[in-house]
């Protein structure tokens, strides 16, 4: 996601770096890049035009600060102009006074919706909140017993008529139904087209005029780049929506949706699809989005994403055995484990600051690929080869069955088992404070547990985000105003 822009927009910083000052003469070049990033990203024309145009205004009315290179203070003012672009501020949902609140799921076919639909009632169970689901597609072969597969998959009921039953009705009784059973949440999952037509467009309007939705959203498919704002517009114009969620955001999307649905459209973008699994659905926030797509990572989502899967009570025992140089294999599984439920490595990697430049899709792969040969190794040991690394250290037999069990050779498994034994010694160095390691510490210079070599060797020891002085990026930086107010930007210093 964004890649592409990221690294166009790179070639923005460097028509600034080594200068002393921001400059009309400099600017130039820098904006003609940022311009055809944009553009290359699928933009809207009239947005990029308004970006550019304010993004000049603010670099040659900045004020030239101590200590901060003009490309860092260009990227910044960059970045302030993404947040604005985008809304902000994330928009939550809204919650009716007098439950259920209902929400009104629109959108042509093929972007994803009824599984938006269930993405949804999952992400608001996370908040406990009960959701009912109602299906009022009767028009699309097999939609009612998709959204019925989806229920019973995230155990989340769904109120449904067959296909024979008038979508308004349906979704009328789903409603009441609802608010009958004390449902805190109903979604009404209704039916899309190929193209806007006048028949889809007069049922929407039915449904909403019957039901009253506290929101309704338009799901749109995020690929589509600036028509994805274009059709959110005509929605908006035609029935009234109120959000939108984009989806297949991890696909090879340019990004021009996200930046340009607020603008275009006047309406904000509240969720954001991330993958194909019931759970990978994300609330949107403009300045998180900003910083990824300058491939400054994004440290809160990685907060949250490990909040959702990491038991407070077992970290704290995990972190004993670091410190006590107990860490052993089983240990090392349910780590892998847990990295794998936050989703991919590469995934996971682009949100820490900095990582996402520093490694590169090869080494990702390889890197994928040595977790899996690792978890086969592991899997051909005892319990108690498990428990006690050592006892494989002392015996080549042990080592030369797990080979032959994981379907690997008895040099990878050594490797495995010395490489473990290196990094959990350094694990408790870290840990006790005897290793002073700045940046991103310990996972840089470690050795790799897989064998054949780290992939993300040299990554740590130092290692910083790519733009070490940005204000605000690293807590704030550089001189204060008279009267001793900070200079800090707001957004960059909560990361």
């Amino acid at each position: 996601m964004f890649d592409a822009l990221a690294d166009r927009l790179e070639q923005a910083w460097k028509k600034v770096r080594g200068q002393d000052k921001i400059s009309e003469s400099n600017v130039k070049d820098a904006l003609r890049e940022v311009r055809r990033a944009l553009l290359e990203a699928d933009v809207n024309l009239q947005v990029v035009k308004d970006f550019v145009a304010e993004v000049e205004q603010n670099a040659l009315g900045a004020e030239v600060i101590s200590g901060v290179r003009p490309d860092q203070q260009f990227i910044e003012i960059v970045y302030n102009e993404l947040v604005k672009v985008m809304g902000d501020a994330n928009v939550p949902l809204a919650e009716a006074q007098t439950a259920p609140t209902i929400v009104l799921m629109a959108g042509l076919q093929g972007t994803g919706k009824t599984t938006a639909t269930a993405k949804l009632a999952l992400h608001l169970r996370k908040e406990e909140k009960k959701a009912l689901l109602v299906a009022t597609d009767v028009y699309r072969p097999a939609a009612i017993d998709q959204l019925i597969a989806l229920g019973k998959q995230i155990n989340i009921p769904v109120f449904e008529m067959g296909k024979d039953a008038d979508p308004v009705e349906i979704a009328r009784q789903g409603v009441e139904k609802a608010r009958t059973d004390g449902f805190d949440v109903v979604i009404v999952d209704t039916a899309g087209r190929l193209q806007i037509d006048e028949t889809m467009m007069g049922e929407l309007k039915r449904i909403k005029d019957t039901i009253e939705p506290h929101e309704t959203l338009l799901v749109v498919d995020a690929m589509t780049g600036q028509e994805a704002a274009n059709l959110t517009r005509t929605f908006h114009e035609q029935i009234g929506v109120t959000g939108a969620i984009l989806t297949k955001m991890d696909g090879d999307t340019r990004g021009g949706a996200a930046l340009s649905v607020r603008r275009i459209s006047g309406q904000p973008i509240k969720f954001i699809g991330i993958g194909e699994k019931v759970d990978a659905l994300q609330p949107f926030y403009p300045d998180r989005m900003a910083s990824r797509i300058l491939g400054m990572g994004d440290v809160l989502t990685l907060v949250e994403k490990a909040r959702e899967e990491v038991d407070m009570a077992e970290a704290e025992k995990m972190q004993e055995k670091i410190l006590s140089a107990k860490f052993d294999f089983s240990d090392f599984l349910k780590q892998t484990r847990l990295l794998k439920n936050m989703g991919s490595l590469g995934g996971v990697m682009k949100l820490i600051p900095g990582m996402g430049k520093m490694v590169n899709e090869e080494q990702l792969a390889k890197g994928e690929e040595q977790l899996k040969k690792a978890e086969a190794m592991i899997g051909s040991m005892t319990i108690e080869e498990r428990k006690d690394p050592d006892l494989l250290a002392n015996s080549p037999s042990r080592r030369k069955r797990i080979a032959k069990g994981s379907g690997h050779s008895d040099k990878e498994v050594s490797e495995l088992v010395t490489n473990f034994q290196r990094m959990r010694s350094l694990m408790q160095q870290m840990g006790s404070g005897q290793m002073g390691m700045p940046g991103m510490g310990p996972m840089g210079g470690m050795p790799n547990p897989f064998g054949g070599g780290n992939p993300f060797g040299g990554m740590g020891g130092g290692m910083r985000p790519p733009q070490p002085g940005f204000r605000g990026y690293q807590g704030g930086g550089g001189k204060k105003k008279k009267g001793g107010k900070d200079k800090k930007k707001k957004g960059f210093g909560n990361l």
